[in-house]
């Protein structure tokens, strides 16, 4: 990429436009230290559901990279064929970040510039990222993330409730531990947000109350900024008769109020 189409700010780079010869996508610039740093890992929110919640920069980056490391292939593949993006598709994923991370931050080191994507939303959120963002750390590698959709954010403004102070929980564990760390909840004074997933929502609801209190105020929040998106607000025990018995699909994000 020649200087004429670099996006960093000429009063901010030190490289001289006649020996610049590093693309946009590779080029950062530390704005305190004034000097030119080269990214080797974009960490690329995407869509939780509405395709149009994508910024431009993400855009700019998923069509300048060298390869898109994606959580599936399938998803993500959709994605980009929506907005004409032809860039390499690699999977990783939690199957396989374990072995593969050594190899990817080999070829960082060798010069390659990439992006991870997550099937939705902020990867390292409740999704593979973590794993791979620390081992470019470690080999001095730079790491840039981008701003973006997070399921929860739009889950916990919506749900009425108190918002100033909470925790993310993610995923409760399926079967060890599960029911230690709702007792160890029980007394936490923060909002508590929860991911879940739809077949596991209903025996979700039921054990948050019986830990929690049937009266404690929650919301349920699925298929978010999409054409059914739905934002249920009650007690928990009322959440439980709402959902109890229905078959719903979408990835769930569960708001409890703290105990206060």
């Amino acid at each position: 990429m020649t200087p004429d189409t670099c996006q960093v700010p000429s009063a901010k780079c030190q490289v001289p436009s006649a020996k610049c010869q590093v693309s946009s996508v590779r080029c950062q610039v530390n704005s305190e230290m004034g000097r030119e740093t080269v990214v080797s890992l974009y960490i690329v929110p995407t869509p939780v559901g509405n395709l149009e919640d994508i910024t431009l920069r993400a855009l700019r980056i998923l069509k300048e990279v060298d390869f898109i490391l994606a959580e599936d292939t399938r998803t993500t593949g959709h994605l980009l064929k929506h907005y004409d993006i032809r860039q390499k598709l690699v999977s990783h994923h939690q199957f396989n970040e374990h072995r593969s991370a050594d190899r990817i931050v080999e070829q960082l080191a060798a010069g390659a510039v990439c992006a991870l994507v997550s099937d939705a939303g902020t990867p390292g959120i409740s999704d593979p990222g973590y794993l791979l963002v620390r081992a470019c750390l470690r080999a001095g590698l730079q790491v840039e993330c981008l701003p973006g959709p997070t399921a929860f954010v739009p889950a916990l403004v919506k749900s009425g409730i108190a918002c100033d102070h909470f925790i993310f929980e993610g995923f409760l564990p399926q079967k060890k531990g599960r029911q230690t760390r709702l007792v160890k909840l029980a007394g936490e004074e923060r909002t508590m947000i929860f991911y879940e997933s739809p077949h596991r929502l209903a025996r979700a609801l039921r054990e948050m109350a019986e830990h929690f209190g049937a009266d404690r105020p929650a919301s349920v929040s699925r298929e978010l900024t999409k054409i059914h998106e739905e934002n249920a607000r009650g007690t928990l025990e009322e959440l439980i008769a709402r959902f109890g018995d229905r078959a719903v699909k979408g990835e769930i994000v569960i708001v409890v109020a703290g105990n206060g």
